[in-house]
């Protein structure tokens, strides 16, 4: 860094600008770690920084990670308050408008602030602190690009870190891929990096790294040449299937730049390698993505109904752009295609009376109409639409039309309606009307006065796509560059197949169109993961004939080949090493690369909720849309979404008057209707936990299965348990007996609860999660439950995943659950009551029923971690057999005897033919609610359970212990 810092130095001196850049040296500017020496430090970067009155942007780190067009993005930004005082701190970061925010966290003052997405109330206050888009609430397609903004209180001379997840799926436009990293911190930052890892499953091509763009679109460097030049320090390693970029300008190439934190966008644009047929298919832990892209087809002809805005508002650049572009656009018009202008504002002018094929002649009388237009009167949006859409519809009926041709509308606009009707509703209304899904149409507006929402639903509810142009945009380039997506359409009518009764809950499978240079991309679940293949079959109409394309995907090998590829992302990730100023629970590796670990989950639910969100626009009936709400709302709180649908609700810091940080304040728990109230379930170290916000969704879900309202009424559970550390509680009835003990297993470690596979078809499993003892205590760490799986097999396999934020059901559907709703769903034998952010209640036919209570913090510390409680309600089902940590002792008789000197006697259980040595103890359960009297068997267990802890360990959460390594041996 001193010797950029020192070349810097000479070129400034080579070029005459020693006046602009004095250098000082006798500056302190220890406290925004510049990373450079200081008497290094130019002049005027100094005067910045001393002038800047607002915390200090220390560093700003972004990593992508692109898997198989899949990108991951996380946002590190550590910023200091310099200052004694309390200062406000503003993060502020652009995201691409079709994005999903998936995680927001920050560090003030040492305390650590997670955000949670929760269903959106119809009406948003401003105090949720959901902070995306311009009104804080909607996220509607109003531009490319929406802003994510928080602003807090930070302590004097303290810091606060922000860390933001998100997540896209990148489209495939004009023959390539383009993702676009935002970089304007607004101030100059002392350590600034970007990385992209681009890992695919086919080789690389077509890469290029363009020059930072600015709000208009064009490169903020004066510089042009032919071939666009990536921004100064960005380093590019590509290896075939994966591709590293880097971009670290130091602060004294930032000032080059902008000196006002402007940089702009950080353009990356790409291609992969194409099979031939039907496509490429990757598939990971029972999911599938199938991305289709044929090439090398003849055009489609195509009829397209031109329908241009010439109200008084388009005067000057815009109409003139306008014009620009159409007569590009007539050029490109293809024989065989049929059009038609249409230019409305108070009243609508057609050019033709009908579509007129393309012919010089035509072309030519078609640009001096394009001539002649002049901006005037209103915007009569709906008779422009019935217009157009009526000639449409009377080319089609006639024979001329050709049967297997593409029809649309490009409509363009720049305002809102104001003549004739101007309601939206009826407007969508009688625009499917005179559609009659026969065509689509495709919408374009222009500057800040269009009604974006009107626009985006008039395209989606006809097949079609809306485009946004900004004010200050180049219009002509942008219009041309929209027509090139929607200009060759290739193929239409496509219907993609899978084999039958092999995958669920496929995303969208018919496409009216397929554009040359876009993609087709399908997710879905497979319904038997063992399967050895999948059989595949593309139907499409092409021109004059129809095409076929099917295959058989040995979905073995597919697996094998996408966990390479995603085993390489993650690998990239762990090389890159994570922020210095970063807490270490929050490594990048370790925040994008679990996410990556389900790449192919996450891109069905990504895709499930847009499916979703469409669908709910294009619902006919009120029913019918909070349906389709309630669907893409579980979905969006399953996968931590933030969408239009949900709220990012994050507590923020309390900062004194005197600029420090408010103490925490300690709740109490209180149980609730005799269920958990978000706490410990024992007596440890740690102390009472602080409660989490206990607010809560009435939901219900319809799939074949039973909703039913929950009532809040006394639970009746037993003493039998596995909770906290974890301690076990086991009642044992016949001997009126309560015995208790420890398990002191390690992370990841998978236990045998209830194990009664052979009789009954239950079984309960856990997974512990590690987390560092408090201090002073004697032990190393703490193990608790993070997640319970209960698998029934009777009559048929279904099974419940339960963590602390979601259950997942799988019975004759597939649901998710999110853990602060309120809800109860019957699918099968099984039926699940959740009690928002309180417990979690599943039953089994009649006589079997397990509760699990919900730990939670708000605020945790670093040995506090979010999990579960298992207690037994139950288990008159669960046959005399039933083995597991717990089950072996629902039908066990035991007994109590002395034994030892009589100076020092010692108490015994007698269990089966074993004596184990125990102590009086007390547990608390029921989050503390009850205390327990017990007995207290040391060492693991030794002797109470049968054999040893290692036979309780499973291969996985859903071992049934069938098999001679399970727990049914014992």
């Amino acid at each position: 860094m001193l010797r950029i810092g020192s070349l810097f130095f000479c070129i400034l001196l080579a070029a005459g600008e020693w006046d602009e850049f004095q250098f000082d040296e006798d500056v302190d500017l220890t406290d925004f770690d510049l990373g450079i020496a200081q008497r290094r430090v130019p002049r005027q970067i100094k005067t910045i920084l001393t002038k800047e009155t607002k915390p200090h942007i220390q560093e700003l780190s972004i990593k992508t990670t692109i898997i198989s067009r899949y990108a991951f993005t996380a946002v590190h930004c550590s910023m200091l308050n310099r200052h004694t005082a309390a200062a406000e701190g503003v993060f502020q970061y652009t995201i691409p408008a079709d994005a999903y925010i998936s995680n927001f966290t920050m560090i003030v003052g040492g305390r650590i602030y997670q955000s949670e997405v929760k269903p959106r109330e119809k009406k948003v206050k401003q105090e949720n602190d959901k902070t995306r888009g311009k009104d804080s609430g909607d996220t509607s397609a109003e531009s490319e690009q929406e802003v994510f903004r928080m602003a807090v209180k930070i302590p004097g001379r303290n810091r606060a870190i922000f860390f933001l997840t998100y997540e896209e799926l990148l489209q495939r436009r004009l023959g390539r891929y383009e993702h676009v990293t935002s970089i304007r911190p607004m101030q100059l930052v002392s350590r600034l990096s970007l990385d992209i890892t681009i890992v695919d499953h086919s080789p690389i091509t077509h890469l290029e790294v363009m020059p930072l763009r600015n709000g208009k679109g064009t490169a903020s460097t004066l510089k042009t040449t032919a071939k666009p030049e990536p921004p100064i320090t960005t380093t590019i390693k590509n290896h075939k299937n994966v591709c590293t970029i880097t971009f670290s300008p130091s602060i004294v190439q930032q000032v080059k730049i902008s000196t006002s934190g402007n940089l702009g966008d950080f353009v990356v644009r790409y291609d992969v390698e194409r099979e031939l047929g039907i496509g490429d298919i990757q598939v990971l832990n029972g999911h599938f993505v199938h991305y289709f892209a044929p090439k090398d087809l003849p055009a489609v002809p195509k009829n397209v109904v031109f329908v241009i805005d010439t109200s008084a508002s388009m005067l000057g650049t815009k109409i003139k752009q306008t014009k620009d572009a159409l007569f590009t656009i007539l050029s490109d018009l293809r024989a065989g295609d049929h059009f038609n202008f249409i230019s409305f504002s108070n009243k609508v002018k057609e050019w033709k009376d009908r579509l007129v094929p393309v012919s010089p002649l035509n072309v030519r009388d078609a640009k001096k109409f394009i001539f002649t237009l002049s901006p005037t009167g209103g915007t009569n949006i709906n008779s422009a639409i019935e217009t157009g859409s009526s000639l449409l519809q009377d080319y089609l009926s006639t024979s001329e039309a050709n049967p297997n041709s593409v029809s649309l509308i490009i409509f363009l606009t720049d305002g809102r309606p104001t003549v004739g009707e101007v309601q939206s509703g009826t407007i969508l209304g009688n625009t499917r009307s005179a559609v009659q899904e026969k065509f689509c149409i495709f919408t374009i507006g222009i500057g800040n006065d269009v009604d974006y929402k009107l626009l985006d639903r008039m395209a989606l509810e006809n097949c079609g796509m809306m485009r946004r142009i900004s004010e200050e945009a180049d219009a002509a380039a942008m219009l041309k560059g929209f027509y090139d997506e929607i200009g060759t359409p290739l193929l239409s009518d496509i219907r993609i197949n899978y084999t039958e009764d092999s995958v669920e809950y496929v995303t969208q499978h018919l496409f009216t169109n397929y554009f040359n240079g876009s993609e087709i991309i399908i997710a879905g679940k497979l319904t038997n993961k063992s399967a050895e293949s999948l059989h595949v079959q593309v139907t499409a109409s092409n021109n004059d004939k129809s095409i076929i394309l099917e295959t058989d995907v040995p979905l073995r090998h597919r697996q094998i080949e996408t966990e390479k590829h995603v085993k390489a992302a993650t690998l990239a990730l762990a090389g890159s090493g994570r922020p210095s100023a970063s807490v270490s629970s929050y490594r990048w590796d370790v925040a994008l690369g679990a996410i990556a670990e389900d790449f192919t989950e996450r891109v069905w639910g990504f895709l499930s909720v847009k499916d979703g969100l469409r669908s709910r626009l294009k619902s006919k009936t009120s029913k019918e849309r909070e349906e389709h709400i309630q669907q893409a709302t579980n979905l969006s709180l399953t996968y931590n979404f933030l969408t239009p649908l949900t709220n990012l609700v994050v507590e923020k810091p309390e900062v004194l008057a005197d600029g420090t940080m408010a103490p925490v304040p300690t709740i109490s728990p209180a149980p609730v209707a005799g269920d958990s109230a978000n706490s410990l379930s024992e007596d440890t170290e740690e102390g009472p936990p602080q409660k989490s916000d206990q607010r809560s969704t009435a939901t219900s879900f319809k799939s074949n299965t039973i909703a039913k309202s929950l009532t809040k009424k006394q639970i009746t559970i037993s003493k039998t348990s596995a909770d906290g550390d974890p301690h076990f509680v086991v009642e044992i009835p016949l001997s009126k007996l309560t015995v208790c003990f420890n398990i002191n297993g390690e992370p990841g470690h998978i236990l045998s609860l209830v194990s009664d596979h052979k009789n009954s078809g239950v079984t309960v499993n856990g997974k512990l999660i590690g987390a560092p003892a408090p201090s002073g205590s004697h032990k190393q760490q703490r193990t608790y439950f993070n997640t319970i799986t209960i698998v029934v097999d009777h009559p048929k396999r279904s099974y419940i995943e339960v963590t602390p934020k979601k259950v997942i059901l799988d019975g004759k559907d597939r649901m998710v659950l999110a853990c602060h709703s309120t809800i109860t769903v019957t699918s099968g034998v099984l039926t699940v009551a959740i009690m928002g952010n309180s417990n979690v209640t599943v039953t089994v036919g009649d006589n079997i029923s397990f509760i699990i209570l919900l730990h939670r913090y708000k605020n945790p510390a670093p040995y506090q971690k979010d999990h579960l409680g298992f207690y037994i309600g139950i288990s008159k089902g669960l046959s005399p057999n039933c083995h597991g940590l717990l089950g072996q002792f629902l039908y066990e008789e035991v007994g109590l005897a002395q034994s030892g000197a009589d100076m020092a006697p010692s108490t015994i259980l007698k269990v089966k033919e074993r004596s184990v040595p125990v102590v009086q103890k007390t547990r608390k359960i029921f989050c503390g609610a009850q205390s327990v009297d017990c007995w207290f068997a040391r060492n693991n267990a030794a002797k109470l359970i049968d054999g040893q802890y290692e036979d309780y360990v499973m291969s996985h959460m859903f071992d049934t212990g069938h098999s001679p390594h399970g727990t049914n041996r014992l």
